[in-house]
């Protein structure tokens, strides 16, 4: 078990995941990495969760977001005025999924379980579930990033192709335009289809989720029922059906690219690698620890406006070797790793702003969807 990150995930009823193994007999580079971390946390004598500060943003996006919502419901401006809000709603809750579920979700938001389980439950909020996504992302994502057939987020086929060991449609060679379209609807498909499918299906992709107990049942319906209550049913109740869907289409307009886009600039961009484990090819040559470094990438991270609002996830090589530390030590943490991936002759894959990032992305779709290679 990494002290830090998470067990490398197995599940004994998921045939296919079960023979994927990652070469963990030696670890030198994460040896090494976890002792200069300790090194620094020592030397530091702080804490390796959030702070007051992490408390007090997360207090500032969810008043926000309650503000936005009563403003345009039940004291509802001008149209001008309310497309703004709607935008700025989209915003805060995409800023509550970076900041306050991510971490929480994570166990990385306080040294409290009950805090970072209290935290997590923003996702319930915001019409998802904590408990799918906790399988998908801490589990499957964290443990087999950009690893093809095992990891959810990079299998978005037929609609499109993100990596060489996927196969090509023609519609593919437009989806470095079409795409963020795509992404624009990523939080309705994930609030009304991918949570329902994963929901009665039992799995996320060829993975069995954990057997749900009553209470979270229970969780999830409830969450479903009261969000669109909340965001669909009472808004129509209050400001009329046509109104509450131009509203509604541009809060999870904004919410769903930025979300969207800040993790596919962490992974699907010119380049990180991706994976395509076979049964007769089983076996991940590299330690645990270098995998996460070669499939994920940071981007803008001197920028502090960025690391604030995406709640460290532009530094995501740093989230990804050590998810159970907050955020707000990251770019101290990436210094450490910088050198550390020097001195093992590894690439330390990073794009100086948002916009080249961007660019990195979009070029990698155009190729995916041009060339079979």
């Amino acid at each position: 078990m990494h002290r830090y990150g998470l067990d490398i995930y197995r599940n004994n009823n998921s045939a296919f995941m079960s023979f994927i193994a990652f070469n963990n007999r030696e670890h030198p580079f994460f040896d090494e990495l976890k002792s200069k971390v300790d090194a620094y946390f020592e030397q530091t004598g702080q804490s390796r969760w959030g702070n007051w500060k992490i408390y007090l943003k997360s207090a500032i996006l969810i008043s926000c977001m309650i503000g936005f919502y009563v403003w345009l419901v039940f004291f509802t401006p001008g149209i001008a005025l309310s497309l703004v809000l709607c935008a700025l709603m989209g915003l805060s809750l995409a800023a509550i999924g970076f900041n306050v579920m991510h971490d929480g979700a994570h166990g990385s938001f306080s040294k409290y379980e009950w805090v970072n389980n209290m935290m997590g439950y923003s996702l319930n909020l915001m019409g998802g579930d904590v408990h799918l996504w906790k399988t998908k992302h801490n589990m499957i994502h964290h443990s087999f990033t950009n690893v093809e057939g095992i990891d959810d987020d990079i299998d978005i086929q037929p609609f499109m192709r993100l990596s060489t060991h996927q196969k090509r449609y023609s519609i593919h060679r437009f989806q470095h335009i079409y795409g963020f379209i795509f992404y624009a609807l990523n939080y309705l498909f994930w609030v009304f289809y991918f949570d329902y499918k994963k929901y009665f299906s039992g799995r996320v992709g060829p993975t069995k989720i954990k057997k749900y107990k009553f209470k979270d049942h229970l969780s999830f319906w409830i969450t479903k029922l009261t969000y669109l209550f909340v965001f669909l049913a009472l808004p129509i109740w209050q400001i009329g059906l046509v109104e509450t869907i131009v509203g509604y289409t541009v809060v999870t307009t904004v919410c769903g690219i930025l979300i969207a886009v800040v993790f596919q600039l962490a992974h699907v961009v010119e380049e990180t690698h991706f994976h395509n484990p076979t049964p007769e090819n089983t076996r991940l040559d590299t330690e645990w620890a270098v995998h996460q470094i070669q499939t994920t990438s940071n981007f803008a991270t001197k920028s502090k406006f960025v690391h604030w609002f995406t709640g460290g996830l532009n530094h995501q090589v740093e989230h990804h070797l050590f998810p159970r530390i907050s955020h707000i030590h990251y770019p101290a943490l990436s210094n450490i790793v910088r050198e550390t991936c020097e001195k093992f002759g590894i690439t330390y894959n990073e794009h100086r702003t948002v916009l080249m990032a961007v660019r990195s992305h979009v070029v990698h779709l155009r190729e995916m969807g041009r060339s079979d290679g």
